[in-house]
């Protein structure tokens, strides 16, 4: 038996427990889990753009936020769509604002993009303030389906969905390679012929529309929704703080990075009854992370490629590099 049988077995193994875990679960345990898929899959998403491309934005919890009141409007008493027709529409109306908001700021780098995706944000946070349509402060009220097995199967589906996008577009198509070339070396790639520009913008988009998806069905799994829960900034924090403690540009990273985050935080809060101290806890977390572990938790895995692939790149750290005349000889 090889390791790609084990490795086959185990997957198959671990996608029956996650099937069959609504049905042998308490409804506290299954709501747990909902939340692991739900950041999992967001996390993964804001990876898209700050790993593999390289592009850090503060702005996607404005798309999470476009998602949830898309969901919110269109299923309310004015429009009375079904939940399939709001989730295609937030998903299309992420994709476009994505689009034309991307299209001038991924034309800067560094700071300055990060700057302006934080500003975009602020602005849709505080458009849905004073809206009427989207409520203002007081929020919106969505249909009630207290069904917590239907959310938890939409949740898996959604971060299966994405991973499994992700896996396709990212690690076995040119693209992936084309946004990777850009992020370690914007110049170089264009040099090559590689249009960074539309490269970025198409993974910007991307990032955005899954982003919204989860955000409408999240809109549907708590009915409630105001500017606060579903547009503040902590949102998109704790994408960053996933993939960054998961593994920056890695697939599984964010996934590692989301079910530490989640489960550590629901522990200190039915412990504690507050998050406080789980905020210092993730802080010194993440120094450490950053200083012995700067390529995210996934690393502890030895069979990581990225690892794989610098570790045969760079000489033995015992080993002298040769000198001209040998290299010659």
């Amino acid at each position: 038996m090889t390791w790609a049988h084990v490795r086959r077995g185990l997957a198959l193994a671990g996608l029956l427990v996650l099937l069959s875990l609504p049905f042998w679960v308490n409804a506290y345990i299954l709501r747990i889990a909902t939340g692991i898929f739900l950041w999992a899959g967001l996390a993964c998403a804001w990876n898209i753009v700050g790993g593999y491309a390289g592009y850090i934005s503060f702005g996607h919890s404005a798309f999470f936020g476009i998602g949830a009141y898309a969901a919110g409007i269109l299923m309310g008493e004015r429009f009375g769509l079904p939940f399939a027709g709001a989730l295609v529409v937030g998903v299309a109306a992420a994709g476009v604002i994505a689009a034309l908001i991307g299209w001038p700021t991924l034309r800067l780098r560094g700071a300055y993009f990060a700057i302006a995706t934080w500003a975009f944000a602020e602005m849709v946070l505080q458009l849905a303030n004073v809206l009427r349509i989207t409520g203002g402060t007081a929020g919106l009220t969505l249909p009630p389906l207290l069904d917590e097995r239907l959310f938890y199967f939409l949740m898996l589906g959604g971060a299966v969905l994405t991973y499994g996008l992700c896996f396709v577009l990212l690690e076995r198509s040119r693209f992936g390679y084309r946004l990777k070339a850009i992020r370690d070396n914007e110049i170089a790639a264009e040099t090559l012929g590689i249009d960074t520009t539309r490269v970025k913008l198409q993974a910007f988009v991307l990032s955005a529309a899954i982003t919204a998806a989860f955000g409408a069905i999240y809109a549907y799994w708590i009915t409630f929704i105001n500017p606060t829960s579903v547009l503040a900034g902590d949102i998109t924090d704790q994408m960053v703080v996933m993939a960054l403690l998961g593994g920056l540009g890695h697939l599984w990273g964010p996934a590692i990075g989301a079910a530490s985050m989640y489960l550590v935080n629901r522990l200190f809060w039915s412990l504690w009854g507050n998050t406080t101290a789980y905020i210092v806890v993730l802080g010194v977390v993440i120094a450490l992370v950053v200083l012995f572990l700067p390529d995210g938790l996934v690393s502890l895995w030895p069979r990581t490629r990225r690892l794989q692939v610098l570790r045969a790149l760079g000489p033995h750290p015992q080993q002298e590099r040769p000198t001209v005349a040998e290299e010659q000889r």
